[in-house]
């Protein structure tokens, strides 16, 4: 029989991108799922609907008969109420945990084999170094045991457990023996990696071990070389950055760090997506690094000799008014509409798009539908390249001198386009202060003063106004940026910047990639 695993819903929103990924993963691991439909008590429920809906996903995950029978529970998480049926008063949280002890198995195990443990996630410690975290399929560890480190890509390592750890609620209590079918935490296994299996000395049996998803997006990341280096973080130089970067990799397991043949102050970061990234460049920042990042670039494949990229499956809730903008921006990036319908006040689509057709995707939705489009979006399979996506339409206002802005230079600026800066910023060469009207890209002086003179005539001189900079987050900043552009990330401030500050090295740099591409 198969194990059993929860899944939880909402009432009103229904199955979530998420939602979909999770599934696809535990029917892989022959998983039977519980469905348990939220928040019931609201106003807008829809409880058919979204029952129907997790039934269609079932059959569109190739789900068997006995998953499609599953048990549903319909719960009130607010009221810490639960029941089975909905003509049923719910008093308790009861039916939940009944359906748990009668639709899940207890563990599968042997206490009396030789030892089996699965590695299935890391954590780090600056003191002993990786902790492998996993079940024990059969058998026992104990505090000192000498065994058989069986690594995923064949190798047998001897080593021993130095500390062992159970876990009680949100902490971990130290242990000497944990038995079959407990989770555990063991401490000295160097090397250690997911898909690896702790085995018996003597008796060393691999269990099937776990695929970890490879990386879909890719990032430079470089030491920070602006006029404004050191001035807001602690740690700047290249050797930080890179034993910043693999400390990472000792938890990260997603992540990918290689670093460049030829600058060794540059390193390419390979995450799953720009939201994996972005977290590894906001925990930077605020652990005190300066760092410059290059636009997020996807990792194709060649499957049976043709080129595939990575393709997410992308979800849009909006207002119905704002559908045809939603279909006519997604549609010019190369997505699939897979599925829509409405749902009282908003118009829930379903869509697979190339993973490169959503870098700036989400800046755009929210502009064109006035920030009420909520977008979720995951990974979802890899298959032939779609063609050519537009990219970025308007160039950007480069600042051409170093100081502070002035509101009299930015007043005359206005006109020309928006700004990403406010009277009084502090700026440098090369920098882009504000995003151009038209195609092409504007050198400006946004620190010009107004000249004065030994004659003044009443009413001659007026007051600045100025409107609103348009700040970005770093996310917005990533998807912002072109091929020749960074993005400077410090501890204070998100700054975007030309790759080359000076306009004559522009111009060079211009000048020998037309040479090349002809």
């Amino acid at each position: 029989m198969a194990d059993g695993c929860l899944l939880l819903v909402d009432s009103s929103e229904g199955v979530m991108p998420q939602t979909r990924f999770v599934l696809r993963k535990a029917f892989a691991c022959g998983l039977r799922p519980i469905v348990v439909v939220n928040k019931i008590d609201r106003p807008d429920a829809r409880i058919n609907d979204v029952l129907n809906g997790i039934f269609d996903l079932f059959v569109e995950l190739e789900a068997d008969d006995a998953t499609l029978d599953f048990t549903t529970v319909y719960a009130s998480g607010r009221a810490g109420t639960a029941t089975t049926d909905m003509n049923i008063p719910a008093t308790d949280l009861k039916p939940i945990y009944d359906a748990i002890l009668a639709h899940v198995p207890a563990p599968d195990v042997d206490a009396a084999a030789p030892l089996q443990m699965l590695v299935v996630t890391l954590e780090y410690s600056d003191y002993v170094g990786r902790i492998a975290v996993g079940k024990v399929f059969a058998g026992k560890i104990r505090k000192g045991q000498r065994l058989s480190h069986m690594k995923h890509n064949g190798q047998r390592v001897e080593t021993t457990v130095k500390q062992l750890y159970v876990f009680d609620r949100l902490s971990r209590i130290e242990t000497d023996e944990v038995a079959a079918g407990d989770i555990c935490a063991v401490v000295g296994i160097e090397g250690v990696d997911i898909g690896d299996t702790l085995a018996d000395l003597e008796n060393p049996v691999a269990l099937p071990p776990i695929v970890v998803d490879e990386p879909t997006l890719e990032m430079l990341f470089r030491i920070n070389d602006s006029p404004f280096v050191g001035q807001e973080g602690t740690y700047v130089t290249s050797r930080q950055l890179r034993e910043r970067l693999m400390k990472e990799l000792e938890s990260n397991v997603a992540l990918r760090v290689t670093a460049d043949e030829v600058k060794r102050d540059e390193f390419h970061v390979a995450g799953r997506g720009l939201l994996h990234l972005s977290i590894l460049l906001e925990n930077m920042r605020r652990e005190g690094f300066e760092v410059s990042v290059g636009k997020p670039r996807v990792i194709n494949k060649e499957i049976d000799g043709v080129l595939m990229e990575p393709i997410e499956y992308l979800v849009i809730e909006v207002p119905p008014g704002s559908v045809g903008s939603v279909m006519e921006l997604v549609g010019n990036r190369r997505a699939e509409c897979v599925k829509m319908n409405g749902t009282g006040a908003m118009t829930h689509i379903e869509f697979t798009i190339p993973a490169r057709g959503l870098i700036g995707l989400r800046t755009r939705l929210m502009t064109a539908t006035s920030g009420e489009a909520i977008v979720h979006h995951n990974f979802y399979d890899y298959q032939p390249m779609r063609g050519h996506i537009p990219s970025r339409s308007n160039g950007v206002m480069i600042s051409t001198d170093t100081g502070r802005a002035t509101p009299f230079a930015l007043d005359n600026l206005q006109e020309r386009g928006s700004l990403f800066i406010a009277g009084g910023d502090q700026v440098y060469e090369g920098q882009v202060v504000g995003e151009h009207c038209r195609d092409n890209d504007l050198g400006v002086n946004v620190c010009r003063e107004k000249k004065l003179t030994n004659m003044r005539a009443s009413g001659t001189d007026k007051a600045v106004i100025l409107k609103p900079p348009r700040l970005m987050t770093l996310e917005q900043a990533l998807e912002y940026i072109e091929d020749d552009e960074l993005v400077e990330v410090t501890p204070k401030a998100v700054r975007l910047r030309k790759s080359y500050l000076k306009e004559n090295d522009r111009k060079k740099f211009a000048r020998h990639e037309k040479a090349v591409a002809q």
